[in-house]
C-alpha cells in the first residue's frame, strides 16, 4: 500500500472520526494531515497491515502532544501575566521559552512525577535541595536521586 492509497482509502474516515472527537473541522483537518505526514516519515507504509489502527494511534499521540503543549503554553502565559509588565519578555522570547518548555516536557516524558517535579523545582524555579525535600516531603537523598533520574533522561535520553 502507498501513502496515497492509504490517504484515499482512510483519510475521510479519519477526518470524520477526528471531527466528532475535536468538535471542529479545522483542527481535525490539521490533525489528519499531521497524522499522514507522521506515518509517511516514521513507518514503512507498505508493511502496515492495519492502517486504521496505525492512523488512530498516531492521531491520538499527536492530539495528546498538542493538548500537552497547549497546557504548557497556558501555564507559561498565566505565569507571565502575574509578572510586572517591565519583566514580561517580547513575543519572540516567549515563543522560544514555550518551545523549550515543550522540549523539556518531551524529554521528561516517562520519568516518575516526583522526579520530574524535583528536577523542575531545581532547574526552573532555582530551589535548593533542602527546599525541594521540604516541598515534596521526601529526604534529601531521595531528592538527589530523583533529580539525577530526570537529568539522565534529559541528557542521555534514557
Amino acid at each position: 500500500m502507498t501513502i496515497e492509497t492509504m490517504y484515499r482509502s482512510h483519510g475521510s474516515w479519519l477526518l470524520a472520526r477526528l471531527q466528532r472527537k475535536l468538535g471542529n473541522s479545522w483542527d481535525a483537518a490539521d490533525l489528519v494531515q499531521n497524522t499522514f505526514l507522521k506515518v509517511l516519515t516514521s513507518f514503512d507504509v507498505a508493511a502496515i497491515a492495519e492502517p486504521r489502527a496505525v492512523l488512530t494511534t498516531v492521531a491520538r499521540t499527536l492530539w495528546i502532544d498538542q493538548l500537552r503543549r497547549q497546557a504548557l503554553e497556558r501555564a507559561y502565559l498565566e505565569a507571565l501575566a502575574r509578572q510586572p509588565e517591565n519583566l514580561v519578555p517580547p513575543p519572540e522570547v516567549r515563543l522560544i521559552a514555550i518551545e523549550a518548555l515543550v522540549e523539556i516536557d518531551r524529554m521528561l516524558d516517562g520519568v516518575p512525577l516526583q522526579a520530574k517535579q524535583a528536577f523542575l523545582m531545581a532547574r526552573i524555579e532555582g530551589m535548593s535541595l533542602g527546599e525541594i525535600a521540604a516541598a515534596l516531603g521526601i529526604s534529601l537523598a531521595t531528592v538527589k536521586r530523583r533529580i539525577a533520574q530526570a537529568a539522565v533522561r534529559c541528557y542521555f535520553g534514557y
